[in-house]
């Protein structure tokens, strides 16, 4: 403005190291006024507030709809959670397990185990163990894939596989209708195996052996805290898992409370039980024969749904026996029963 140029503040000092600067012209007026008061929270985009708010008035909008009724919460079909009850058990996805070792592959060829094919590193150094498994794939029709290092690798996990590995497709187990199915059909009296806690698949492996070494119908596990049947328990049953079922329960006491109510005798094995297992007379009978694990035994649960808690005398040096011992031991007993 004319006159005021010379107004100290005017003008920019010329010694500045800025110099002079052109003028906005008014045009950054508005960005320095105000914007008003702060609008209310309902009606800010975005916000919590105006999200219900908005929310609110579509409902209202719905129930003014005729025919479009509103479900109360917890009404009509609504998707099942995963481990609920209501419409069955979730099972586990299969997964394929992977036997890696020279050994390892050959014994587990040679017991019979169920594999899908035999994984050979590119350019392996042979040896009678190679020669072994090859031929035995062979016979066995299993496909042969020759696969690389790096392949192989990543296959086992990186466990020392020695250029040697066997894919064992996911054991599929029975059910516990099956079992007493299986018994039924037989027209022998029923006897089964179930084991209450016992995680280390080699006892489960040995139990399978000596139920089918015994005459057992099949063997009974529980889905939860239990050994499966991995690679280990089936070279451990020798093969006699070929030819004896098992049966996984979603809850062992609920499994045992279905066959004491079709007519099967529960006997349980533990070190304070009240008879000997040899003098037990319901071996005889239809019966089931529950072995705990060596350090808990029985729970409780499952011991409330037995008919009779057996014991086997043992020196007093030792504490218990292992549940695939004790389990033979009850199977040898209730075989001897049968042939009185």
């Amino acid at each position: 403005m004319a006159g005021n140029s010379q107004r100290r503040g005017a003008r920019r000092d010329p010694s500045s190291k800025k110099g002079a600067t052109v003028g906005s012209g008014g045009r950054g007026r508005k960005a320095l006024e105000g914007k008003g008061p702060t609008p209310k929270a309902e009606q800010r985009p975005g916000h919590v507030a105006s999200r219900r708010a908005a929310a609110a008035g579509k409902r209202a909008g719905q129930q003014g709809q005729p025919g479009k009724q509103r479900q109360p919460r917890g009404s009509g079909p609504s998707r099942p959670r995963s481990g609920s009850s209501g419409g069955g058990t979730r099972k586990p996805s299969p997964t394929t397990e992977v036997v890696a070792g020279r050994n390892p592959v050959v014994e587990a060829l040679r017991a019979g185990v169920p594999a899908s094919a035999l994984l050979v590193m590119e350019r392996v150094d042979s040896d009678d163990r190679v020669r072994e498994a090859l031929k035995a794939a062979a016979a066995a029709g299993l496909p042969v894939l020759e696969a690389p290092r790096v392949e192989l690798d990543r296959l086992t996990g990186g466990a020392v596989h020695q250029g040697l590995a066997l894919q064992v497709p996911p054991y599929r187990y029975a059910h516990p209708d099956d079992l007493l199915a299986r018994a039924l059909e037989s027209g022998e009296p029923v006897l089964l195996v179930a084991l209450d806690g016992v995680t280390d698949p080699r006892n489960l492996g040995a139990v399978v052996r000596s139920a089918a070494a015994f005459g057992a119908h099949g063997v009974l596990v529980p889905e939860r805290r239990s050994a499966g049947m991995t690679v280990s328990a089936w070279k451990t049953s020798a093969g006699a898992a070929a030819r004896v079922p098992v049966a996984r329960a979603p809850n062992l006491a609920r499994a045992l409370a279905a066959y004491r109510k079709a007519g099967v005798f529960v006997v349980g094995l533990d070190g304070s039980g009240e008879a000997d297992v040899a003098d037990v007379d319901l071996l005889a009978e239809p019966v089931v024969l529950v072995a705990g694990s060596e350090g808990r035994g029985l729970s409780r649960v499952v011991r409330e749904q037995c008919d009779v808690v057996a014991r086997i005398p043992i020196a007093a040096s030792v504490e218990s026996l292992n549940a695939s011992v004790a389990a033979g031991v009850a199977l040898y007993a209730a075989g001897r029963a049968r042939r009185r």
